[in-house]
């Protein structure tokens, strides 16, 4: 009777379990529907703007100077990785926190590397290691706004401009769908030729006419498309987290319910042996008394 009692406490606890991953599911799913409205709506105006920009700094080379777009000997990089602040959420935030460190020991071996933890996971997984972190912006996912987002992008963009990083990383998860997400290395500053480090696209020049002036494009295009470029970014890193909790907790919820199954059947042979035990003590007493 005592392992009936033990397998029942257990399906009793995998019960309640199942039923809270029950109750995470649906509230990611109805994060993620949100989520993913506002990176379906950002997605193609950012990356057009981006597109166009890139070009724009390819072609015109030294006819079209802009500080942004400047190239110099590598040596001071932030990279901003992007988790998430909670877990159980499947391999999301591994997976971001295993790119960063191998971009540092191989891409930038060397260098000095600076980490923008953006996310608390991100914050706890690198300042524990002794990194070199910026921290003042790891809350940002509690509640995503472009207001604290562009204060983000502003610190990154005053740090190339003044020489404090002479490169800019983004590393984060691209939303592709509620199952996917794709870890992505995306090169943030110096603009002009932007190289995903992840795929290792090549852009093509086109001739464009600029329209009022250079200078224009210069002061207040280019930045508020690279403040696009990082709100995309992070836009991207929350559906995906999102969906990646989604599918998590559905799976656990499937795994379960095998687990309960399992269970309920090994609790009723259990229950039959023990009652086929006392049947056969009663018969055996029984048999006893009449022998004697």
């Amino acid at each position: 009777m005592a392992n009936l009692k033990e397998v029942k406490q257990r399906i009793t606890s995998v019960s309640s379990t199942q039923q809270i991953t029950k109750a995470m599911k649906l509230v990611a799913a109805a994060k993620l529907r949100k989520a993913q409205d506002r990176i379906i709506k950002m997605r193609p105006y950012s990356q057009k703007l981006t597109s166009i920009l890139d070009e724009v700094v390819s072609a015109m080379g030294g006819e079209l100077e802009i500080a942004y777009a400047e190239q110099r000997p590598v040596q001071n990089i932030l990279v901003v990785s992007m988790t998430s602040d909670k877990g159980l959420c499947g391999a999301f935030n591994s997976n971001i926190m295993k790119a960063t460190v191998s971009l540092i020991n191989n891409e930038f071996k060397g260098k000095n590397v600076t980490i923008l933890t953006l996310g608390k996971k991100s914050y706890e997984f690198f300042t524990r290691r002794n990194y070199s972190t910026k921290t003042d912006y790891y809350g940002v996912f509690s509640d995503v706004k472009y207001d604290e987002v562009r204060e983000i992008a502003e610190f990154a963009m005053n740090g190339f401009l003044s020489k404090q990083f002479d490169r800019v990383v983004l590393v984060y998860n691209h939303f592709r769908n509620v199952a996917t997400q794709d870890i992505t290395i995306e090169q943030f500053l110096p603009m002009g030729g932007v190289e995903d480090l992840t795929s290792k696209k090549v852009t093509t020049n086109t001739d464009y006419i600029l329209e009022p002036s250079k200078e224009y494009v210069i002061q207040d295009l280019v930045p508020t498309a690279l403040k696009t470029q990082f709100y995309k970014a992070v836009l991207d890193s929350n559906a995906s987290e999102h969906g990646a909790r989604m599918t998590s907790m559905d799976k656990a919820t499937e795994n379960a319910n095998e687990l309960l199954k399992e269970l309920k059947l090994m609790y009723n042979r259990n229950r039959q042996a023990a009652i086929t035990n006392e049947i056969l003590e009663i018969v055996a007493g029984a048999n006893a008394l009449e022998g004697s």
